[in-house]
């Protein structure tokens, strides 16, 4: 659910370092992560929120009001696959992603935090859209140690397997899993 205030600090450090200006968040929850993002952007940097919930967003909404970030942070309700897909095939900026276009290669930072069972899916999406050189950050792919145990065959820990084999099987990505929380992926695109 909701990353810790660790995992915030990471994710802040992590988007200066990157110098990334254009952010993708899939899996918004009440806000916290995509704050943690836009308090490290430059002045003309946006992310772009991507959830399926409306009620809990309408928490993340108040707080990037309240905090004067609200004009850096836009939110799409709805699929991320379906507007992963919108933005790979967009040829003008859609209303509700700021006056920029997006499209392969287009996006320097993604941060993965959504429905487990789908990480695989979001993958090759996800690579289209960053730009080489691009970082994504996956959460929970250590999923309080589920993964590692063949026991534990619940969709949601099947689908970090999968993802976390995709990403080791790659040769496009450099990788390295950082053991902070429920464990992050810090994947780079070459």
């Amino acid at each position: 659910m909701q990353i810790s205030p660790e995992e915030g600090q990471f994710l802040h450090i992590l988007t200066k370092i990157s110098g990334a200006k254009r952010i993708v968040e899939i899996g918004t929850f009440t806000g916290y992560s995509s704050l943690c993002f836009a308090t490290a952007l430059p002045e003309d940097g946006k992310i772009l929120c991507c959830d399926i919930s409306e009620e809990w967003t309408q928490i993340a909404r108040k707080y990037w009001k309240e905090s004067g970030l609200e004009p850096k942070i836009r939110l799409k309700i709805g699929s991320a696959l379906e507007t992963l897909q919108l933005l790979l095939d967009s040829k003008s900026a859609p209303e509700w992603a700021f006056d920029f276009t997006f499209g392969p290669s287009s996006v320097d930072l993604i941060f993965l935090d959504a429905d487990k069972e789908n990480y695989p899916n979001y993958y090759p999406l996800i690579l289209q859209l960053l730009k080489p050189g691009g970082l994504l950050i996956a959460d929970n792919v250590l999923w309080d140690g589920s993964v590692i145990d063949s026991a534990h065959q619940e969709p949601s820990t099947i689908g970090i397997r999968k993802f976390n084999e995709l990403v080791r099987n790659d040769l496009n990505v450099d990788v390295s899993m950082v053991p902070i929380a429920d464990g992050v992926s810090l994947i780079r695109k070459k």
